[in-house]
């Protein structure tokens, strides 16, 4: 049987939880890790949080932007000058520039960014409009009923004529 790699998906996109959550129940993809690590968490109904681990990154070394529902997290280290008095010997601390894309769904806004910690939060929102949300149409009862008047555009027995 043909398997096939999801995990693109998962990683790169905020707010898709209930089409992620019946692909998982389908074909079961674990993401794989990439540079630098993240995490993504949903902390309420409409809110989520993108935890990025930046450490050795400074506020002014990193950029956030958002167009047309991509969110880039961009980190661009600026170059070390070596110090005369010592000599590196081993450098395991990755310091190396990076973009991170996430495709975010229609109406998912980010509100804010902290780092703290070595680690960068992104949190967003998501704000459904009011012409997306589900609304309750009154029923009238019978046929020399009068239509409800809190229906706009809704067309009466009077004006039907």
């Amino acid at each position: 049987m043909r398997t096939f790699d999801l995990s693109p998906l998962y990683r790169n996109t905020v707010g898709f939880d209930r089409l992620f959550s019946l692909l998982d129940s389908v074909g079961g993809v674990d993401a794989a890790p990439a540079y630098p690590p993240y995490n993504i968490e949903r902390t309420g109904e409409n809110a989520y949080r993108i935890t990025v681990a930046v450490a050795g990154f400074t506020e002014a070394e990193l950029g956030i932007e958002v167009k047309e529902n991509t969110l880039t997290l961009k980190g661009e280290k600026k170059a070390v000058e070596t110090s005369e008095a010592g000599q590196m010997l081993y450098r395991g601390i990755a310091a190396r520039a990076f973009e991170r894309r996430f495709q975010l769904a229609d109406h998912v806004e980010v509100k804010g960014a902290v780092l703290e910690n070595g680690l960068l939060h992104v949190d967003l929102v998501r704000t459904i409009p009011e012409a997306k949300k589900p609304r309750i149409i009154p029923i009238a009862a019978g046929a020399g009923a009068e239509a409800p008047k809190s229906i706009e555009g809704a067309v009466g027995p009077a004006q039907a004529a």
